[in-house]
């Protein structure tokens, strides 16, 4: 484990969680006393304050980089350098640059590579995942995805020369992610529409911003992130089908709601913001945040030499869409996503989801109506005059 804040706390939570075979061997830290006061949190063994000591450790199969954005390439290089397999927490990057010279380390070593995006692995959206695979709401034409919270818990995110950038950078890389899922990984974002301001925090990178990313076959992904949102964390998806639509909400509103006068029951949730009064605790944050699929997947991966769901490329894919989305923020246009590596298909036929009504008619709509009539709206195919009709 490369990093003993936050993050690396919730990854040793879930390594270790349900009693698990996977355990954290040696932790790495710039700072010994936390290193110290981390491996005896999480009964690991060993801690170093050297990266490379950490990843040559011949106990180690993977190396997990949970480190600040701008220490990512450095660690990948090594790791892939000494031939481990590597999963890197998100955005791989902090800009398509170092993406790319990421993937192509892993890819040259031929290591397995995780690209560390939690939000895609909670239940509910794998679920989801599978009900839109399935077809259960026809083709995708809008994706919404949204994460909101007062603010990340360490330094140097507000720091933009170690993390490359603002909230855009930090929460729209999930967004982005979640969306190009439900749409399809396999077809490819063309352009970007994105504002991104810096509206209440004393910091040189955005705190707000929202995008859209539209695909070749026409669908939009919309994000919308926010690092001044009071109320704690809100992590909500839409996604609307030409045959249905999904709602997931998945931390504050989750059915587990409790009112307390006494205040005095320590944490409740990743970025809650009082432990008084009506809070939202979550069961088992680890779950809800996507990290027990995730590393079930990832470890699977390895077990059978096979790809992590979300790897190195998806993580190439989204650092170049937040580069695009941050020149439309300058420009104010919208700006083409430049790809020097897609995998995806060649060519995607735009969403048609026509229904023929008859030989002289294409299908609108059909609406009851209160009195119980109902209305159908159709359209003339030689014509193209739009037509209502009364069928009872």
């Amino acid at each position: 484990m490369l990093g003993a804040g936050f993050i690396g706390d919730f990854y040793s939570f879930s390594l270790h969680g349900q009693r698990s075979r996977d355990r954290v061997q040696v932790i790495y830290s710039r700072d010994n006393e936390r290193g110290k006061r981390f491996a005896q949190k999480h009964g690991i063994p060993r801690w170093t304050t050297s990266m490379r000591d950490a990843i040559n450790d011949p106990d180690v199969d993977v190396v997990v980089v949970a480190l600040p954005n701008n220490l990512h390439l450095e660690a990948v290089l090594m790791a892939a350098e000494a031939k481990k397999a590597v999963f890197c927490t998100k955005p791989l990057g902090r800009n398509a640059v170092e993406a790319k010279q990421m993937l192509d380390a892993v890819e040259k070593a031929s290591v397995v590579h995780g690209y560390m995006e939690d939000l895609v692995y909670p239940p509910k959206t794998t679920k989801a995942l599978q009900s839109v695979r399935n077809g259960a709401i026809g083709q995708v034409t809008w994706a919404r995805s949204r994460e909101t919270h007062p603010g990340p818990h360490s330094n140097w995110f507000w720091t933009k020369d170690i993390s490359g950038g603002g909230v855009l950078l930090d929460m729209g890389c999930h967004c982005i992610e979640i969306s190009r899922n439900y749409i399809g990984k396999d077809i490819k974002p063309v352009e970007v529409m994105c504002w991104a301001e810096t509206l209440v925090k004393p910091i040189d990178a955005e705190d707000n911003a929202l995008g859209f990313v539209k695909y070749e076959n026409g669908a939009i992904g919309q994000f919308e992130v926010s690092w001044s949102f009071r109320g704690g964390m809100d992590l909500r998806d839409e996604v609307m089908g030409t045959e249905g639509t999904i709602w997931i909400n998945n931390f504050l509103r989750t059915g587990f709601e409790m009112f307390t006068a006494g205040g005095k029951g320590g944490y409740v949730a990743e970025k809650a913001e009082t432990e008084k009064g009506w809070i939202f605790p979550v069961g088992d944050e680890v779950a809800e945040l996507g990290y027990t699929n995730m590393f079930t997947d990832f470890f699977q991966a390895l077990e059978q030499n096979g790809h992590c769901s979300e790897d190195f490329y998806d993580g190439y894919i989204v650092n170049e869409i937040m580069d695009a989305c941050y020149r439309s923020a300058k420009s104010k246009k919208w700006e083409p996503v430049t790809l020097q590596v897609w995998r995806g298909k060649a060519k995607s036929d735009p969403i048609s989801a026509l229904k023929e009504y008859d030989k002289d008619f294409l299908f609108v709509k059909e609406e009851t109506l209160p009195d119980g009539s109902v209305k159908l709206i159709l359209k003339d195919r030689k014509t193209g005059e739009i037509i209502q009709r009364m069928i009872h």
